[in-house]
């Protein structure tokens, strides 16, 4: 078994779109935005953005805004960070080296959303 992609709930789907795409430099694998979907081509595992609107029952509104436990493997993460920073990308801080011995940059996307860029140690 293979994890074959990943989800992240927005608010806005066309915003979600153009940040994901524009900002984050992702390859659109399929524009459902009138379906209320986009999906993005990150390598072994897609990245799909679902809209979730404003009538959708409170456990599914919780699902936007969140720590999403994502991480976007970067060889450079300090390059990475001033390449994204510099197209609008908004980080919560600098890069933190960790005690394993990587470093994390946290990212929040126009909805909140929570992701990190990892560069792994070695």
């Amino acid at each position: 078994m293979q994890l074959a992609a990943a989800r992240v709930f927005v608010r806005d789907i066309v915003a979600a779109r153009d940040y994901y795409e524009k900002c984050l430099g992702l390859e659109l694998g399929h524009d459902g935005t009138d379906e209320g979907f986009c999906r993005f081509d990150t390598g072994q595992v897609q990245l799909v953005v679902e809209l979730v609107t404003a009538d959708e029952p409170p456990e599914e509104q919780a699902m936007v805004g969140r720590f999403t436990g994502l991480s976007f493997g970067v060889d450079d993460v300090m390059a990475a960070h001033a390449e994204l920073a510099a197209r609008g990308v908004r980080f919560v801080g600098a890069p933190e080296r960790q005690f394993w011995g990587g470093w994390l940059a946290t990212l929040v996307d126009p909805d909140g959303n929570e992701m990190q860029l990892v560069q792994f140690p070695g």
